[in-house]
């Protein structure tokens, strides 16, 4: 139409006009045809076509000028109409684009909106957030979530899934529960368990989950910690192991991990108390806890508990073969006052005033667990927050909701959080324009203290599908014991975004940076990832980048109150100055702040290049094993360059990775993704596809546990299990390397 008007404004300034027609088209519609051209040949006259008309002289006859106004007339109207109309369909569109409640829920990826791509400003995400997670929020969810009890598949259990699944169906977030049937070992009600220590005869209450059952005798021996350097020292001593019931203190490791410690030195039986040293509560508090080195139900090892009655019976090879329970500090003390035996040494002493902790070896002890097992039905609640851009993968921040008592630092806080969080990041999207690339998901877990029973199950569920699509899992347990200092573990793919993290929240005691008042802050604050953190099973068993973090009181590494039914509001709000509302906000923030950035940025933030250190410290540890052994004569036929050149594979494709994201455009979607899904195979990458999850569940190479792992291959001391597994591994490493790079004929095989 501008053309028209154009050609039309040059005719009328000339001395010389164009006859214009309006014809019907084929379509039915009516087309303006006007000819321009002074010029026309006869041939066009022959050919049917519009005679040119020459420059006409200055005086015309009237009817001339009446059909020029008309035809002028009818070329403005015409104008005019489809400009406005041209004019009106923009507008509209623009307010539309302006307004519209565009939500993850009516978004598929194949759309291909401006308004799904365009992003907040990272400061202005951090604002928001900051601003709707407050502490006076904090005191109301946390006081709806508490309550006196809440066992793993119980009736309180049960009102709080509804209560869960309720809070994200109010947030809009399609919440779904992942059912599951489980095996819980509980006491037996009618058959208490005994300690018989000569004419005393205790019945604990406390008691430890999947210990072997039956009764055993044997002579009493007092074993510290039992860790393996503590059980060194009794030996040394010449105090005989078999066949003995060791008593131990709680701490420093794991129940699971004292009780296999003393299972593979020959005890029969396992005593675990509370030593007024390294817990400060009540004589007669009774402990809980689990002793299965492993997590999930342990009688459907490496595969889902939908359904008991689909797979054959089997039980995991974590589970203990020894009987093991847990005594009060009381009845402890009168073990110890009469175990006798050879006296310890300083490093063996408790806080028991009277006691002089001799190691025993004299005396027996008899010892019987009843526990029965029981089915239990479980349900795992999850609520989605969907990405614009990639929703098919995943964020995932879960915590569990079950405790032996009252659980509050255990439970209560964290499944506060959980749900603060989501209800804070929803109104971010729904009301002020956030729009995270990936999703958000967020998970209630039950049985989390049998040994993260829920979550496990779900990751054997959907194991095929999970680790291609979950960017990370953040662990929302434990994040508050104190006030004052830090403490965190993860994989080294998320050490770069953990200190990110710890400069950019706020306190009122300055950035978690500034609370920890360290330069060597990874030193300081890095805890190796345990085998009972409910963050290990996402990382060992599926290969997922998961962190775990704790705000905790200056000079403590745990919460004294962990499976007792001392984890009340009033021990928790004395640890955290009675601002326990403020911490939780605080650790709300934190997870919020890592979570955000996974789904905000187009680049996903793991960093590759953190593994480095990591992986260079376990493969010379191996390194030097393997030529001791060789210069030695014990080990032939191996060389342990195999391992150090599968290293060099790994960095190079490392540093090419980073190349290729220095010269990438990232705001191109598809370019982002695939370099994306490059990073988020490194983790996977480092099972070991050589072991069965049946057996061997946690199949990291660097982080997990079995004769698989470098820390294994630089201390076994059998040759030829050394070579294999050393080969093993090296093709494991050589595979991470290979996954990290872009193309097939870019691979780099130098082993």
């Amino acid at each position: 139409m501008d053309r028209v008007r154009s050609a039309f404004n040059r005719m009328v300034k000339s001395e010389r006009y164009s006859r214009f027609t309006l014809q019907p088209a084929v379509d039915g519609e009516r087309h303006i045809e006007v000819k321009l051209s002074e010029d026309a040949t006869e041939a066009g006259d022959s050919a049917g076509g519009s005679p040119s008309f020459r420059p006409a002289p200055r005086r015309q006859p009237r009817s001339t000028i009446c059909y020029l106004a008309l035809g002028t007339l009818l070329i403005f109207v015409t104008g005019y109409v489809l400009g406005y109309i041209s004019h009106r369909e923009k507008a509209v569109e623009a307010a539309n684009c302006g307004h519209s409640a565009v939500t993850p829920d009516d978004y598929s990826p194949e759309e291909d909106s401006p308004e799904a791509d365009a992003q907040m400003d990272w400061d202005d995400v951090t604002q928001l957030l900051k601003q709707k997670l407050t502490s006076q929020a904090f005191d109301k969810t946390l006081s709806d979530f508490d309550s006196p009890r809440r066992l793993a598949g119980s009736a309180e259990d049960v009102r709080l899934v509804n209560r869960i699944s309720g809070a994200f169906k109010d947030a809009d977030m399609d919440p779904w529960n992942d059912v599951h049937y489980v095996q819980l070992q509980t006491p037996d009600s009618l058959h208490p368990n005994r300690v018989h220590f000569g004419s005393d005869v205790f019945e604990p209450t406390g008691y430890l989950a999947y210990s072997a059952t039956g009764e055993v005798q044997g002579k009493l021996v007092y074993g510290n910690y039992g860790r393996p350097e503590d059980l060194d020292v009794l030996q040394s001593n010449a105090v005989g192991l078999g066949g003995a019931v060791l008593l131990l203190r709680a701490g420093k490791i794991s129940f699971a991990e004292q009780v296999n410690n003393a299972a593979a030195k020959g005890a029969a039986a396992a005593l675990i108390y509370p030593d007024s040293q390294d817990y400060d509560y009540v004589a007669d508090t009774a402990l809980y806890g689990h002793v299965h080195l492993g997590s999930g139900d342990p009688y459907t090892p490496g595969f889902p508990s939908f359904n008991h009655t689909q797979f054959p019976p089997t039980k995991s090879s974590g589970l203990p073969k020894i009987p093991a329970q847990t005594i009060t500090a009381t009845m402890a003390l009168a073990l110890l006052q009469k175990i006798g035996g050879p006296e310890s040494d300083a490093s063996f002493k408790g806080g028991m005033v009277g006691v002089a902790y001799q190691l025993g070896g004299s005396a027996n002890v008899t010892v019987e667990v009843n526990n029965v097992l029981v089915n239990k039905e479980l349900h795992n609640v999850f609520g989605v927050i969907k990405g614009f851009t990639d929703p098919d993968r995943y964020v995932v921040l879960g915590a569990q909701r079950d405790a032996w008592g009252k659980g509050y630092a255990r439970a209560t806080v964290g499944t506060a959080v959980l749900v603060q969080l989501a209800r804070a990041v929803r109104e971010m999207v729904k009301n002020d324009g956030f729009r995270p690339r990936r999703s958000l998901v967020f998970a209630s877990w039950s049985a989390g203290e049998y040994g993260s029973v829920g979550a496990t199950e779900w990751l054997e569920g959907y194991i095929s599908s999970i680790d291609k699509r979950v960017v990370s899992y953040i662990s929302l347990d434990g994040v508050v014991m104190g006030r004052g200092s830090f403490m965190a573990s993860a994989s080294p793919l998320l050490y770069s975004l953990l200190e990110t993290t710890m400069r950019g929240v706020k306190s009122p005691l300055g950035s978690v940076y500034d609370m920890v008042g360290t330069s060597n802050w990874d030193a300081q604050i890095l805890k190796p990832m345990s085998s009972d953190d409910p963050a290990y099973p996402f990382l060992a068993f599926s290969g997922i980048p998961s962190v775990s973090f704790h705000f905790i009181s200056p000079g403590t590494e745990a919460y004294a109150y962990y499976g007792t039914n001392l984890d009340s509001v009033d021990h928790l709000a004395y640890q955290t100055n009675h601002r326990t509302g403020e911490m939780a906000a605080l650790a709300a923030q934190f997870a919020g702040q890592m979570a955000l950035r996974l789904v905000h940025d187009h680049l996903l933030r793991l960093d590759v290049g953190r593994y480095s250190n990591v992986l260079t410290k376990a493969v010379m540890r191996a390194y030097r094993r393997v030529q001791q052994l060789t210069k030695s004569g014990q080990l032939k036929g191996v060389d342990g360059n195999w391992l150090n050149r599968a290293r060099g594979s790994f960095q190079r494709a490392a540093r090419g990775l980073n190349t290729d994201i220095q010269n990438t455009d990232l705001t191109d979607v598809e370019a982002a993704r695939i370099l994306n899904d490059r990073l988020m195979t490194v983790e996977h990458s480092l099972l070991s596809p050589y072991v069965s999850p049946l057996e061997t569940p946690f199949r990291h190479l660097l982080l997990g546990r079995g004769a698989h792992t470098l820390a294994s291959v630089a201390e076994t001391d059998d040759m030829e299990e050394l070579h294999v597994q050393l080969g093993l591994a090296t093709w494991t490493l050589q595979g991470c390397a290979n996954a990290m790079v872009g193309n097939i004929w870019d691979l780099d095989q130098q082993i």
